[in-house]
């Protein structure tokens, strides 16, 4: 571990460093996350056309149907400017569907169209089976202590934005 994470002194010089990116958790997880994100891609960009915001949007609306674009947001964790362009360009493919909420007339709720429920069922496995290939290099124990140290740091942020 990178010992100045529990260095609590402060720098007292007026150069920084650089920051030492092979232990930054941040850069890091940004960078599985992308190394990740173009790893699946390959199941749904070339025979599908999907960019990796579209399959994200995807994903999230089969999982919660009926969804509005602002919860679409939180489980994404995608800006809104993205999602929006990612819902746009869905819709215009027939993926996606947008309803009029009933108890919020200016709210609009996103549902997987047929074509699109489709195309997840066709994608999902494949995703899945990349997920089974990512994680059978770990075991049992070390997939469940990732997913609990994954489930603190996501409560951690989720207490910081509630803050």
């Amino acid at each position: 571990m990178n010992d100045t994470i529990l260095n609590s002194e402060k720098p007292t010089d007026e150069h920084v460093d650089p920051l030492d990116l092979e232990h930054f958790l941040p850069y890091r997880l940004s960078r599985l996350s992308n190394q990740v994100s173009r790893g699946i891609a390959d199941a749904y960009q070339t025979r599908y056309g999907l960019s990796i915001a579209e399959w994200r949007v995807i994903a999230v609306v089969a999982r919660f149907p009926r969804i509005s674009a602002s919860q679409l947001v939180s489980y994404t964790g995608m800006d809104k400017v993205a999602l929006h362009r990612a819902v746009h360009s869905l819709c215009i493919k027939d993926l996606l569907e947008r309803h009029e909420n009933d108890q919020d007339r200016r709210q609009r709720l996103l549902e997987l169209s047929n074509h699109g429920r489709h195309l997840h069922d066709a994608v999902a496995p494949r995703a899945l089976e990349y997920e089974r290939n990512l994680l059978s290099k770990l075991e049992r124990q070390e997939i469940r202590q990732l997913y609990r140290l994954l489930d603190k740091l996501d409560s951690r942020l989720a207490q910081d934005d509630a803050e």
